[in-house]
């Protein structure tokens, strides 16, 4: 049976492997741009020029870009047996909700959607691994 946890954020991904009793880590940068509005006014008194922001151009280049990120970790657990997805903020639930937008046969096989802080390559592994003897 192959067990699969994916931990993600809006930079990378650490997918984790277990399968007879092996592991295998993988790592897939998300390459999305991070888009920071506003500063360089110009100015240090209010109502002096102001930077146009055009919110909705860059937020759809985001959602663009999040779409293919997506598509990545997809392909890359398309055999899973069974997933677990975790992370900080609240990627992994949108993950979660492209899964069962577009990725129907992978989105079943979701156990749970958790929330975790960041961490290191050892510490996903160790997380995956209890995961997994727990449930």
């Amino acid at each position: 049976m192959k067990k699969i946890g994916v931990w993600l954020d809006k930079d990378k991904a650490f997918v984790t492997t277990i399968e007879n009793g092996n592991e295998a880590f993988d790592e897939i940068d998300s390459n999305i741009e991070h888009y920071h509005p506003g500063g360089g006014s110009g100015t240090r008194f209010k109502g002096g020029p102001q930077d146009v922001v055009h919110d909705r151009k860059y937020l759809e280049r985001e959602n663009q870009q999040l779409k293919q990120y997506f598509k990545e970790i997809a392909l890359k657990i398309k055999d899973a047996d069974a997933l677990v997805l975790f992370g900080p903020a609240e990627t992994n639930e949108k993950f979660r909700k492209e899964l069962h937008a577009n990725y129907n046969s992978l989105s079943v096989k979701v156990k749970a959607v958790k929330k975790t802080d960041s961490m290191t390559e050892a510490q996903v592994k160790a997380w995956v691994r209890d995961f997994f003897e727990s449930n």
